[in-house]
């Protein structure tokens, strides 16, 4: 029995289509469709995130700000909600280990919210993971950032080979971003191994010149997204990897512009 891999086809092949949906396929749409009417009642953000500004096409920012529809059929499923949420659940597991072995990892201010910034009157904004404050002897001076990704083994593999800022470009952007506007001179990056629990730790220096970058840019999209304008695409053609997994590449190539 094989399984229509369409995207959100739920048919399997060597059912007949009159036989009824198994028990799983049926849990599985109805907490789908809690989940996605869930994040559909929330408010939209009103600002240009940090873990965002790292994303290589600042045309796709444009449209992000100015809360375009995606393509159909390109909008966030149950499926890509459950990763979210797992990710989440894995970030909070990754804490308690640190603060067993004695890491003093703060993940909340003071007054009781998230550590974090805004600039720009609001409009760019980001909140932060974590910031270890002392801990055990390991090379690294405190504070630093820090920051954790539950990636799959694949990506977990390539970002334990190369590095962050080859591997995930845009993770290392976001914490250049949390890094100049909190006046952090480091950061642990901790990559989890969603299929083994492997743990990447990698110690991320403050890169001036990027931090700069990609805030000018982050301002560049604002004023594009007020100006109702776009920004030039970061592909030459829509066959551009990049392009084919982008939730707006088929509005955004309509327009040869």
């Amino acid at each position: 029995m094989l399984v229509d891999l369409n995207h959100r086809s739920s048919f399997v092949y060597g059912r007949a289509a009159d036989a009824p949906v198994p028990l799983g396929a049926r849990i599985n749409a109805i907490i789908d469709v809690a989940l996605v009417a869930e994040r559909e009642g929330q408010r939209p953000r009103d600002y240009l995130g940090a873990s965002r500004i790292g994303e290589p096409c600042a045309r796709r920012l444009v449209y992000e700000v100015m809360h375009t529809p995606p393509d159909p059929g390109k909008e966030f499923g149950g499926r890509t909600l459950r990763i979210f949420a797992v990710g989440h659940a894995f970030e909070d597991l990754a804490i308690r280990w640190l603060r067993r072995a004695r890491f003093d990892l703060r993940t909340q201010a003071r007054d009781g919210g998230q550590f974090g910034f805004e600039t720009a009157g609001g409009r760019i904004r980001g909140h932060v993971d974590g910031v270890i404050t002392g801990g055990p002897e390991i090379g690294l001076a405190w504070p630093v950032l820090w920051e954790h990704k539950a990636l799959k083994a694949s990506s977990w593999s390539d970002t334990a080979k190369k590095g962050v800022r080859l591997s995930k470009p845009v993770y290392y952007g976001q914490m250049q971003i949390y890094m100049a506007y909190m006046g952090l001179g480091a950061a642990l990056f901790t990559g989890l191994n969603k299929d083994t629990c492997e743990l990447y730790h990698e110690s991320v220096p403050f890169d001036a010149p990027t931090a700069q970058a990609l805030s000018d840019k982050a301002v560049d999209v604002l004023r594009a997204a007020d100006a109702g304008e776009l920004l030039p695409r970061t592909a030459a053609s829509p066959d551009f990897y990049l392009c084919r997994f982008c939730p707006y590449a088929a509005r955004c190539w309509e327009d040869r512009a």
